[in-house]
């Protein structure tokens, strides 16, 4: 397991990161200018061989930093996580440097976070949408999107013609669906705040 001595050290071999008070694994957060070089430290030098996930955080637009990258991080030799948050400088045009060339799992995450946040990988080798089509106009995961979706036209022209159709807003079901804070990472499982409607049970009114 990381214990105290691990974080005092590695906090000052490496200057550019800071800790973040967190419940359930250590959490850093490591200045944008150095997340390639802390990443190759991580994979080459401190056993965290396995990138679980990658994804990011919007905090609106009234945030000073808007938009930050969250990498958590798994050692098979400390048997623990590491989390890690990187911040996107531009909150225009938010951008941090890919690291899929030392993690080749950070690819498919990357386009991801691109895909639903409009966050930008730069030196990703293929920086596509992943999930939505290419043309679409929006970021789903951004905090202006509102939760039912938005009624979009249906990208294929001759399937529009056919079906008279579009993409619909979906019914939230319950949501904004949330994780809880404490505990390990691993049991964070999200559920939703009001779980007593579905498609078969009406919404309380």
């Amino acid at each position: 397991m990381i214990d105290q001595d691990f974080t005092t050290n590695l906090i000052a071999k490496h200057d550019y990161l800071s800790k973040i008070s967190h419940a359930d694994c250590l959490t850093l957060s490591c200045l944008p200018a150095h997340w390639v070089e802390f990443a190759k430290f991580l994979n080459l030098e401190e056993t965290f061989e396995l990138l679980v996930d990658l994804t990011a955080v919007d905090q609106g637009d009234t945030a000073d930093i808007r938009f930050e990258v969250v990498a958590h991080f798994y050692s098979r030799t400390h048997h623990d996580y590491l989390r890690v948050h990187i911040d996107c400088l531009d909150n225009e045009c938010p951008e941090v440097d890919s690291i899929a060339s030392i993690y080749p799992a950070a690819d498919w995450h990357e386009r991801e976070a691109f895909d639903m946040f409009g966050i930008v990988f730069a030196g990703h080798p293929n920086l596509k949408r992943i999930l939505m089509w290419d043309e679409y106009p929006y970021h789903p995961l951004r905090k202006e999107f509102p939760l039912a979706g938005i009624d979009t036209p249906l990208p294929a022209a001759d399937v529009v013609e056919a079906t008279g159709a579009s993409v619909e807003p979906a019914p939230m079901m319950g949501g904004p669906f949330v994780s809880p804070g404490n505990g390990p990472m691993s049991d964070a499982e999200p559920r939703a705040k009001d779980e007593s409607w579905t498609e078969q049970t009406e919404k309380p009114v």
